[in-house]
């Protein structure tokens, strides 16, 4: 259930609670003895009012304690004797959101007024009266209502603390977990990477030296060994700290794009709309569908061509990479690991990926991703 939905819930549990108690109110007091006519109306509408304010109980607990209070005391004044079971509610909710003071004041006012109360209310003496307060007020169920409220406030208190425990447990554990990862990765992946990265270098310094032509194979390989690195130890900073996150975002768009074009491709790039402010979690979503979507044309598509298009707009980005490879809609490719990555990186962030050949040959990947909700 979403908390919207739980609000309305218990607005309704707390309409139907003030209702009951006002009901009970209304016809405990005309099965009793009536008062004069002119003070029954005034005591109705107190009753209603003490019960009615119960609906509030939750946002205004102390607001409650005191409408009720004092319209028990003025239905007392106006000749009914009845029990105070609205100003009950109130302090077991008061007591509830942890307001013991006000509610001990309160009920010590309370026992103060009612015997006053008692004596306008008729011809009782100053015993009469005090007696008369004593039994309206039942202390026993006011002991009891705030009690109620404070093993329910201790229980949620207890709740929450457990629940905190659970999530500082899992935080610890996904901490310890990254960096499992993180020295798994650094053990396994950065030694191979740099040979290959060093071993592309010493080859292409050597054929300059010789005066030789580079070919583009190998430079490819040079700036994909370097590009590489600074990926991986990106990686590895972002997982052993979780708030930092890998350097790359839209402005290295264009970077990927003359790099496509080192691999081969006739790579273009459009940005259309104004640029405003875009959460850190988008700015390297774009990056990586870029990234991802040139990778796959460079390997798989065999395509001349590829176009990244970027629109901004104030509600969302949108982000696009098509090519002119052999891909169609009779032979479409199987997704592999690379778009599933992309769609579940647009997913998390509430945006809507598709990827897929197009009409007339090639192949298209669009993301749009909310900026907004990201924010």
């Amino acid at each position: 259930m979403t908390e919207a939905g739980a609000k309305v819930r218990r607005w309704y549990g707390d309409a139907a609670i003030a209702a009951g108690v006002t009901a009970a109110l209304l016809v405990t007091a005309a099965s009793g003895p009536r008062p004069a006519s002119g003070s029954a109306v005034a005591g109705y509408a107190l009753l209603a009012a003490g019960g009615a304010a119960l609906v509030a109980r939750r946002r205004a607990p102390r607001v409650v304690l005191a409408v009720t209070g004092v319209c028990a005391v003025g239905y007392q004044a106006a000749g009914f004797d009845v029990p105070v079971v609205a100003y009950l509610f109130a302090v077991y909710a008061a007591v509830r959101a942890g307001h013991h003071r006000v509610t001990a004041v309160a009920s010590v006012l309370m026992l103060a007024a009612l015997p006053g109360a008692a004596l306008v209310s008729g011809p009782y003496d100053t015993g009469e009266a005090f007696a008369r307060a004593r039994g309206a007020l039942e202390i026993a169920w006011l002991v009891a209502a705030a009690a109620a409220g404070e093993a329910l406030r201790q229980a949620e208190r207890r709740a929450d603390e457990a629940e905190r425990t659970r999530e500082e447990v899992a935080r610890r554990r996904a901490d310890e977990e990254r960096l499992r990862i993180a020295r798994e990765l650094h053990d396994s992946l950065t030694h191979q990477i740099s040979v290959v990265k060093v071993q592309s270098e010493v080859a292409v310094h050597v054929a300059r030296r010789r005066g030789e032509d580079v070919p583009a194979a190998l430079l490819a390989i040079q700036e994909a060994g370097r590009e590489a690195s600074r990926e991986l130890r990106a990686t590895l900073e972002a997982l052993r700290d979780d708030d930092t996150a890998p350097p790359r975002g839209l402005d290295d768009v264009p970077e990927l794009v003359e790099r496509a074009r080192v691999w081969g491709l006739e790579a273009t790039l459009s940005v259309e709309g104004r640029r405003g402010d875009v959460p850190a979690a988008v700015d390297r979503t774009v990056y990586r569908i870029v990234q991802e979507s040139l990778t796959n044309v460079a390997r798989h598509a065999g395509a001349g061509t590829a176009t990244v298009r970027i629109e901004c707009r104030p509600e969302a980005l949108t982000v696009s990479v098509e090519d002119d490879g052999r891909a169609s809609r009779a032979a479409a490719p199987v997704p592999g690991l690379g778009l599933l990555g992309m769609r579940e990186r647009v997913t998390a962030l509430g945006g809507l990926l598709t990827a897929g050949p197009r009409d007339g040959g090639g192949f298209s990947v669009r993301a749009e991703l909310p900026v907004e909700r990201a924010l």
